[in-house]
């Protein structure tokens, strides 16, 4: 009898258990000014969230069954958003140096990078495509909510040649067909190294085997790399495509890294759909993209080169500054796609300028154009994934059936886009999945 009772205290108590924890999962965002991330204007209305979406968007104050069990915040008529995606980001490579990469304990750097995960959450970026680095574990645990981070698109390591941009070994070392140890950046799967159509074919499908979501490929040289030069076209298009080829079988794409007229052009040959950087291209290549519906995921780059302290690296820096004016100027002329990415790596101080960066867009886009490239047309770029996106519902939107990423501003962004520069004062609520991770507003 006791036994019984026992059982039958145990089923009511995870009943009731499990109750409250559904009515947790019913949020009403009332009284709150909503920008859906698409449309050039705001009305007032309240969001529900049932779950991980948005089920309804309702004029003016939310009321009757709407409010059923559940966690209702006012949000005092000030503005909401979708969150802000960074489509090109690299969780690892923000969290830890180049010294610590090669002499840090493998453990360490990525609980080290799980750790900046989440600081990017709290700047309000809820989603980043990540463009290299072995981040499937740092994926699963935000996804699973182990970890306080964004949703992740990983392209896992970054596909290069023997003297690319994602090469991180020494000048002296001994050519890999002799000397079969891979550098350490290789071993903790921030890059693989390729040279000919069948091993780029056998390391494209090895990050799809991994899960990735994109495979990156390094067209061209770069500015953080000592030993490829800026300029240099990587990869033969018979190389790149092949890698085209394995991600257009699993239904995905294939981005570049490359700034020159050459490398781009030579991507365009092979078949790729996204190229990120760009600075230095002309304006007949930037046409091309708009002609043939081509991304361009770019950085707002300036001139300032005091994060390197090699002078070569700080030439490139201010080289790829002075080409963001006129590229920024013809992809809008050429109406090329347009997506926002921040590329910001080498802590400590470099991951604290991502917000920074989209204050930066200002000099060639209005606040709305600012952010809905930040949000809704950044989602578009993620959709080309197809069937291996990890996220199948809509990104980038405040809409019915979206995904609950939320943010609310004590100011509105899209009368002073500055307010994006301070997240740590001006974003009071930040909402991932359905679920609240940042709350100043009711605790105000």
């Amino acid at each position: 009898m006791t036994q019984k009772f026992l059982k039958i205290s145990l089923l009511f108590s995870v009943f009731c258990f499990t109750t409250a924890t559904f009515a947790q999962n019913k949020i009403v965002l009332s009284n709150v000014e909503i920008f859906n991330g698409k449309d050039n204007k705001t009305k007032v209305g309240s969001i529900v969230i049932e779950k991980n979406k948005i089920v309804k968007i309702i004029a003016g104050k939310a009321s009757g069954s709407d409010l059923d069990q559940a966690q209702v915040i006012d949000g005092q008529g000030k503005f909401v958003m979708p969150g802000m995606i960074d489509s090109h980001w690299h969780s690892f490579l923000a969290a830890n140096s180049n010294q610590a990469i090669m002499l840090g304990d493998e453990s360490f750097l990525f609980i080290n990078a799980a750790k900046e995960s989440e600081n990017t959450l709290q700047r309000g970026f809820t989603t980043v495509r990540d463009l290299g680095g072995h981040v499937m574990g740092i994926k699963q645990a935000n996804d699973y909510g182990i970890n306080k981070g964004p949703r992740i698109y990983p392209s896992e390591a970054m596909i290069s040649q023997t003297g690319g941009h994602g090469d991180a070994s020494f000048p002296w070392t001994e050519p890999r067909m002799i000397d079969h140890t891979p550098p350490r950046f290789q071993v903790l799967g921030g890059s693989i190294i390729a040279d000919g159509e069948q091993e780029v074919t056998v390391a494209a499908r090895e990050q799809l085997r991994k899960g990735a979501s994109q495979l990156k490929v390094m067209a061209g040289g770069g500015v953080a790399t000592i030993y490829d030069p800026l300029d240099a076209t990587q990869y033969t298009t018979k190389e790149i495509k092949a890698a085209v080829d394995a991600a257009e079988n699993w239904g995905t794409y294939v981005t570049v890294h490359a700034y020159t007229p050459k490398a781009v052009k030579q991507a365009i040959d092979a078949g790729v759909k996204c190229v990120d950087h760009g600075h230095l291209l002309d304006e007949a290549t930037v046409k091309i993209l708009g002609e043939k519906d081509i991304w361009l995921s770019m950085q707002p780059f300036d001139l300032d080169a005091s994060a390197y302290t090699n002078p070569e690296q700080a030439a490139n820096k201010v080289l790829v500054g002075q080409g963001t004016e006129n590229v920024y100027t013809w992809a809008k002329k050429h109406k090329v796609k347009l997506a926002f990415g921040t590329d910001l790596v080498s802590p400590p101080k470099n991951p604290l300028r991502q917000n920074e960066l989209v204050v930066n867009l200002k000099q060639w886009f209005t606040n709305f154009e600012i952010l809905k490239m930040i949000t809704y047309d950044n989602a578009q770029l993620l959709k080309m994934s197809g069937p291996r996106n990890p996220y199948p519902a809509d990104l980038g939107t405040l809409a019915e059936d979206a995904y609950a990423d939320i943010l609310l501003f004590d100011k509105s962004p899209l009368e002073d886009i500055s307010v994006i520069g301070d997240p740590k004062n001006n974003i009071l609520l930040i909402i991932k999945d359905g679920k609240i991770y940042k709350d100043q507003l009711t605790k105000k």
